[in-house]
């Protein structure tokens, strides 16, 4: 979606669909892309560069852990916390 967002075809979202994701995830998923890529273009745009902090984090090579849930979509963690 981010370097080719015009080849995007059914069968490219399969992988989200086969881990639970529906229509409303999979648009919030393409919101976030959508998102993610302006601001890092704006970003790049105006010449703005990370602190150090960020940097120093980026350049550390410690994986990010992911969040419980995380990959089974937002309504589905939702669920949970009701019940």
């Amino acid at each position: 979606m981010s370097a080719t967002p015009t080849r995007m075809v059914e069968e490219d979202w399969q992988p989200l669909r086969a881990i639970g994701f529906d229509d409303k995830a999979c648009l919030e998923v393409g919101h976030i892309v959508g998102i993610f890529n302006y601001l890092t273009r704006l970003a790049d745009g105006f010449g703005l560069a990370l602190d150090a902090g960020t940097r120093a984090a980026s350049e550390s090579g410690v994986a990010l852990q992911p969040a419980e849930d995380a990959a089974i979509g937002r309504e589905l963690r939702e669920e949970k916390e009701v019940t």
